[in-house]
């Protein structure tokens, strides 16, 4: 999980490094998110399928060895052009990432344990957050920040080959009596209202990673190291929100958590708002991101193996995660037209929209959940 996403957190940590030295504008680094997300976003249903049919140790080395090739050709580029058809590579690892380790929790966890788990798992994207803004960008200011991707495309490779050894060849399979080829590609019942609230949660969340850093730099002033450290920051906190709140994820509250989450997360885009007039306050902000949003849709992913038909975990969570990719595709162009006219405050403005969007679509869908476990009481 952390590598599959590792490329997203050190474009945003390393931005003001990659605004300088490449001499990419704000909307084109908005534009790396939005091609590596939506070819994420694209592939997620065939790559949900794709895990049901090899599983998920088959899955996850591929996922890791793409990652490796994605994040070594970054480094490598030369110009913008290079840089978005090399973050478009990574976005194929995205699309396996939670198909394939939901399916691996499913084989391999009692229920019990599995919302603690899926908060463990959750939490490695937040990992990846963690070693993009604190080591990685550190070694960015030793070494360059092209060292600095490549040694993540090496450990990326080592981690492949960890995981060859390790991880047991069991294979998944669709759901008995019906070809994976007649398995719908569209999201149905509380899967269709998990996708939406991750496509809005994701628009939010996309342009914080992408743009916190280039906010602390070229607006609060920050020294690129700082800046990059609101992203560990964030990481941090997003670790310790995933678990917590994956733990909380019983089947009777679940259904509450990714509104209530949500509603937290408006408040996180209004601390970095305020951030410019008080600029102490984006570490606060930073912190709120992660305990809320961030660990919102580590909820979603518990709620997903919760409402799973059978022989569906890995296209269930595929179709949930492409609203999600598909949100981070749409909300950093937006934001960086805002960012490139200086207008951050505008841009926190929408995020806090998007936050609200997301809160309104879950707890409609909690209400709706109550209401039918209510009728199906009285029958």
């Amino acid at each position: 999980m952390a590598f599959s996403m590792l490329q997203l957190f050190l474009l945003g940590a390393l931005g003001p490094r990659l605004v300088d030295e490449l001499d990419v504008s704000p909307t084109t680094l908005g534009l790396t998110t939005t091609i590596g997300f939506g070819t994420a976003a694209v592939l997620s249903p065939v790559g949900g399928r794709i895990v049901d049919r090899v599983g998920p140790r088959r899955a996850l080395v591929a996922l890791l060895l793409l990652s490796a090739v994605a994040l070594a050709l970054i480094g490598a580029a030369p110009g913008a052009g290079f840089l978005l058809a090399a973050v478009a590579l990574g976005g194929l690892p995205q699309a396996l990432a939670n198909p394939a380790t939901n399916k691996a929790i499913l084989a391999s966890v009692e229920p019990a344990r599995r919302g603690a788990v899926t908060g463990v798992k959750q939490s490695g994207v937040q990992l990846g957050a963690f070693a993009a803004g604190l080591p990685l960008a550190a070694l960015a200011g030793w070494l360059g920040w092209r060292a600095a991707v490549w040694t993540a495309a090496f450990a990326a490779v080592v981690t492949a080959v960890w995981a060859l050894r390790a991880l047991p060849g069991a294979t998944g399979s669709a759901a008995p009596g019906r070809p994976a080829g007649a398995v719908p590609l569209l999201p149905r019942g509380a899967i269709a209202w998990l996708a939406a609230f991750s496509l809005l949660l994701g628009c939010g969340i996309a342009s914080v990673n992408t743009y916190l850093a280039l906010y602390g730099a070229h607006r609060l002033d920050l020294p690129p190291g700082a800046a990059g450290a609101l992203v560990a920051v964030l990481g941090v906190a997003g670790i310790a929100g995933r678990l917590a709140w994956s733990r909380a994820a019983t089947p009777g509250r679940a259904p509450w958590l990714p509104g209530w989450l949500a509603a937290g997360a408006v408040g996180a885009a209004l601390l970095l708002a305020a951030a410019a007039a008080a600029a102490a306050l984006v570490w606060l902000a930073a912190v709120a991101v992660g305990v809320f949003a961030v660990s919102a849709n580590a909820v979603s992913m518990v709620l997903v193996m919760q409402r799973a038909a059978p022989g569906r975990a890995g296209q269930d969570s595929a179709l949930v995660s492409a609203g999600f990719f598909a949100g981070f595709a749409l909300g950093p162009p937006v934001f960086g037209v805002l960012a490139d006219a200086g207008r951050y405050g505008w841009g926190w403005a929408l995020v806090a929209a998007e936050f609200a969007g997301a809160c309104a679509v879950g707890l409609t869908w909690a209400v709706r959940e109550r209401g039918a476990g209510r009728r199906a009481g009285e029958a």
